[in-house]
């Protein structure tokens, strides 16, 4: 009924209720039965059971003393234990103050009353902190506290350090001893603190001797003064380079005394009263002067003043009267071998006078050459936006009327003006390109390009073309990356494949496709057309020449001619292979971008584009009215809700009347009164919160507006706008593009 193991108030407990219950049933006699035998039996039985219990009990009550005697005396012997040690002891168990030695409990006299059993170790710091015998802590006790907390068993950390009055100086170590438990010892360190600042205060003055023999025997002057002003220290060159007497120039001396001492007694000769007040006033603008003055005596000095760390002045001075001399000197030499020379020169002059005569009538003759053609390449440069702009608003007008003419008597004719304007584009491109190339200030940016991209893209345009005349057209991309012009490269893998599809008759096949050279690539297009003649092969890279066996109408002779001016530029090879009636082979040869792996490879087929009504909302800016004209009735044939702007202003009020974003934005570059496409699309997003998708329309065919289009998240476009790539591209940036940019922020 009693477990050994339990401690024993809890035993002592157990055997006095044993006890009671046994004294209860010995007084109740209906329980004991009838016979007074039995009764008088289970009472000596009874008897017995409670003497042997009495003995029990007072056993473990003895044993109950002995503990707690021990226990006394434990606590005792560990008190005297942490009272004879050196420093100050406090043992916290649970968090809660256990005992603590003297010197623990009288460091801080003022606090001594709180410092009691059952403190807890937040309560104990707070009320050292309070101390006002507290003077400084290095440290802040709650992380103190946090960190012994976090530390492992065992392991010690000197958490702080704190100045009791008087200078006394301790260190407070704090250590877990187990998972709840916490020793604080203080070791009183007054010794080693003061110690430490008697030898900081011996190399302070080591030091300072040492500085001052180094400035004994530097061969510059050097004065150095404090923050107010006074000299600090100085040395004897330095005296003796001004003149100075030694009743001037002595520890504490004021800067301005001095200063006035020079400027009255003109020992510098430039350096009246005002001169030196602009020389401390540069000194207090930029903290550094530098002047080379010369003295009375006629000694030239260098005089060199810097702001010091703590706001003082460090004054140096160096004798350069020799440099000065030899520097006169060479001067003197120089100018008179430079009046030899100009007097050599003055008969050269005259031995050239007519040759310069005859060299300014070339000159002038080549300028005014150079100037007429410059004329004209900046005429077509600065025309391009002008000369495009009807051009694109035609090609719009007519892709709308072919359309509507569909199925009916009209098609074939306005098939006819679809491909004469065609032609009027090609020529028109093909002009721009050679102003463009031909200019001055041309700025061809070759860049990490890839060619996958570029095919893929021509691909898209001239398929139409290449159904029509009933040619098949393959492309093979290479996703490899080369360094060229993104811009030009284009325009010239575009002459090529049109020159291929246009002289291939119907039934043939055009095929475009790479070859790795090494560390260099070959763009070739292939063709099963007409073929060149060795004597055409080298000639229609010309301007305007074309091979014999052409037929009349077919182009002005302007591609290749193009091709063979961009790639020259770029550092590529152009070369052709041909044969009269089996076709030919045209190949730009460049160099592969080091660094740079190809991409995955994407096919080109010739699936044609679904033809799906377009239900967005598009917001049109463009300042011809022409172009937004044709614009707005192509994007309402394919099904759009167009909104019509000729500015950003009224662009702006559409968003507002309408009340929520539109789905895309189409916007020109160049607007009226200096406006630009590109502020245009950020004061839309901007009113309406959105990252609206924005494609831009324009006849620039800069990087900058490409590097533009990148940074802001637009899509360029040049112009004449190409419908077949519109289309699809307002379709991915609204259903693909959109979705990720929103996910992306």
């Amino acid at each position: 009924m009693i477990d050994p193991e339990e401690p024993l108030e809890q035993q002592v407990a157990r055997q006095a209720k044993i006890i009671d219950a046994l004294m209860r049933r010995a007084n109740r006699q209906h329980e004991v039965g009838s016979s007074a035998y039995g009764a008088f039996q289970s009472a000596i039985a009874l008897q017995a059971q409670v003497w042997a219990k009495t003995r029990d009990l007072e056993r473990t009550t003895d044993e109950l003393r002995h503990a707690r005697d021990d226990s006394e005396r434990m606590r005792k012997n560990l008190a005297d234990a942490l009272s004879a040690m050196d420093g100050g002891v406090a043992l916290f168990t649970g968090g809660r103050l256990e005992v603590g030695n003297d010197i623990f409990l009288r460091l801080l006299p003022d606090i001594s009353a709180r410092l009691q059993r059952g403190l807890s170790v937040e309560d104990c710091f707070a009320a050292m902190s309070e101390s006002r015998h507290l003077v400084t802590v290095e440290g802040n006790f709650d992380v103190a506290l946090a960190q012994a907390r976090r530390s492992r068993v065992g392991a010690s950390v000197v958490s702080l350090v704190f100045e009791l009055a008087g200078d006394r100086w301790y260190q407070i170590n704090l250590q877990r001893t187990s998972s709840e438990n916490l020793v604080l010892l203080l070791t009183e360190i007054t010794a080693i603190v003061r110690r430490n600042r008697s030898e900081k205060e011996t190399l302070i003055d080591a030091q300072a001797d040492y500085l001052q023999a180094v400035f004994e025997n530097m061969t510059s002057g050097v004065c150095t003064f404090s923050p107010e002003g006074a000299v600090m220290m100085y040395n004897q060159q330095f005296r003796q380079l001004l003149g100075l007497p030694y009743t001037m120039l002595q520890k504490g001396t004021e800067l301005q005394r001095l200063l006035d001492f020079v400027a009255r007694h003109e020992i510098i000769t430039e350096a009246g009263a005002l001169e030196i007040a602009q020389w401390l006033d540069r000194l207090e603008r930029q903290g550094r002067l530098r002047r080379r003055v010369r003295h009375a005596t006629g000694r030239m000095l260098d005089l060199h003043a810097h702001r010091l760390p703590d706001g003082g002045v460090l004054l140096e001075l160096k004798d350069v009267t020799l440099e000065t001399r030899a520097t006169e000197m060479l001067e003197n030499r120089v100018a008179e071998r430079t009046a030899e020379l100009t007097r050599a020169n003055a008969q050269l002059r005259e031995q050239f006078v007519e040759m310069a005569r005859v060299e300014d009538e070339l000159r002038l003759a080549k300028e005014r050459a150079e100037a007429a053609v410059s004329s004209k390449t900046r005429f077509l440069a600065a025309a391009s936006h002008d000369l495009l702009q009807p051009i694109n608003a035609a090609k719009l007008l007519i892709a709308t009327l072919r359309d509507s003419a569909a199925e009916t008597r009209f098609a074939p004719m306005v098939e006819r003006l679809d491909g004469s304007f065609a032609s009027i584009e090609q020529l028109l491109h093909s002009l721009l390109d050679i102003s463009r190339l031909e200019s001055a200030d041309r700025a061809l940016t070759p860049s990490d390009v890839c060619l996958g991209t570029l095919m893929r893209s021509v691909w898209e345009d001239q398929t139409p073309l290449a159904q029509r005349k009933g040619v098949q057209l393959d492309v093979v991309p290479s996703m490899v990356f080369v360094r060229s012009d993104p811009v030009y490269l284009l325009r010239s893998i575009q002459n090529l494949m049109v020159n291929a599809i246009q002289y291939t008759p119907a039934g043939g096949r055009v095929l475009v496709g790479c070859r790795r050279r090494g560390d260099r690539v070959e763009l070739q297009v292939w063709d099963t057309g007409v073929g060149i003649s060795r004597k055409d092969q080298k000639r229609i890279f010309e301007e305007f020449a074309r091979a014999e066996n052409v037929p009349l109408g077919s182009g002005v002779g302007l591609g290749l001619s193009i091709v063979d001016r961009t790639c020259r530029h770029l550092g590529h090879k152009v070369r052709v292979r041909s044969k009269p009636g089996s076709g030919s082979v045209f190949s730009i040869e460049m160099e592969i971008a080091a660094g740079r792996p190809p991409g995955a490879q994407e096919g080109c087929d010739r699936t044609p584009v679904e033809d799906y009504e377009m239900s967005h909302i598009v917001l049109l800016i463009e300042n011809d009215p022409d172009v937004l004209f044709a614009f707005t009735g192509k994007l309402e044939q394919w099904g759009a809700s167009v909104l019509a702007a000729g500015s950003t202003a009224e662009a702006l009020r559409h968003v507002r009347d309408m009340g929520m974003p539109p789905d895309i934005i189409l916007a020109d570059y160049q607007l009226d009164d200096g406006d630009t496409g590109d502020r245009a699309i950020a004061a839309v997003r901007a009113l309406s919160g959105v990252r609206v998708p924005a494609i831009m329309i324009t006849a620039d065919r800069s990087n900058e507006l490409l590097k533009t289009g990148a940074r802001e998240g637009f899509s360029v476009l040049t112009k004449p706008v190409q419908l077949s790539r519109l289309r699809p591209l307002i379709e991915w940036k609204i259903r693909w593009q959109a979705p990720e940019e929103a996910a992306a922020e």
